[in-house]
């Protein structure tokens, strides 16, 4: 797999059949391990284990519905309060993060309202906050820690 700008962990990879599968520690289960999953392993572990995001508010693969449209996040933070705080999506480490990722997510938002959008191949990580009296997102420095958001 790729060398990502994240920090490693220990990864958990099974053989199943032909196919690879890594250890998703949200889902409790193992699932197949693709570039874009590849990333978002290392980038949750980063989030709890660096940024000190709290494991149980997290959660991956998120179905939301838009009438008859289902779409997917990729994964969710959640406050306290079970409402819905930060959107991260991902994309494979060969794939550029361009204006359609952020178009992507932004459509995403419209349904959710959230405080923070991520996007990240693993190479590069893009994070906004909401501003949403000026209808505008402000990109951040750095990824935040948990205890500021």
């Amino acid at each position: 797999m790729y060398r990502l700008n994240l920090p490693p962990y220990p990864i958990k990879i099974t053989e199943k059949g032909e196919k690879r599968q890594i250890f998703d520690f949200l889902r409790r289960k193992y699932v197949a391990l693709t570039p874009e999953e590849w990333v978002r392993q290392h980038f949750v572990h980063f989030l709890v284990e660096h940024k000190g995001y709290p494991k149980g508010l997290l959660a991956n693969e998120v179905e939301l519905k838009i009438g008859e449209k289902r779409l997917r996040c990729d994964t969710l933070l959640y406050n306290k309060e079970a409402m819905p705080r930060m959107i991260i999506e991902y994309k494979a480490p060969t794939i550029q993060l361009q204006q359609k990722t952020f178009d992507q997510i932004s459509v995403y938002n419209l349904l959710l309202k959230v405080d923070y959008l991520i996007v990240s191949n693993g190479l590069q990580h893009y994070c906004c906050k909401m501003d949403y009296a000026t209808q505008r997102y402000i990109f951040l420095e750095a990824i935040p820690d948990y205890e500021i958001l």
